[in-house]
């Protein structure tokens, strides 16, 4: 296995560290489209969302959050993405699990949900029936 974030945390690659924790570190994003993109991801090499466990999911997410906070307490940006790509069909780059923490400005052009202009709302029978599939789903996955 030739991981990009793997060979950063070993030290076999060169990262801007912005912080850690037992579960995750945050990471400068290589690619600045805008000041402050970082990534945070961790520790244990797991390739996607759906592949990891409870508690780093918490301890990404947890990270995450401390990062979202000091963005917003260097950068006063007007808004902040959080994404995350699973798989080629989702965008994922790099296969180990990684969240995108990025600053945003009105008009900066960056990620935009829609292709184009928003999809009228889904008729309430089609949202039910999808949240039915979800909460089938969800049996057995974690806590309610």
């Amino acid at each position: 296995m030739d991981c990009a974030f793997c060979a950063i945390l070993q030290g076999r690659a060169e990262g801007v560290l912005v912080a850690e924790s037992e579960a995750a570190v945050a990471l400068v994003d290589l690619r600045q489209a805008v000041p402050g993109h970082v990534l945070v991801l961790p520790r244990r090499h797991v390739e996607t969302l759906f592949d990891l466990d409870e508690a780093d999911a918490a301890g990404l997410m947890r990270l995450a959050w401390r990062v979202a906070r000091g963005l917003r307490a260097a950068f006063a940006p007007e808004g902040l993405n959080l994404w995350q790509s699973n798989g080629e069909a989702g965008g994922q780059e790099v296969p180990h699990v990684h969240l995108h923490v990025q600053p945003r400005r009105t008009g900066d052009g960056l990620l935009r949900v829609y292709p184009g202009r928003p999809p009228p709302p889904a008729p309430r029978a089609q949202r039910e029936a999808i949240a039915a599939r979800i909460r089938a789903g969800l049996e057995g996955v974690g806590r309610p």
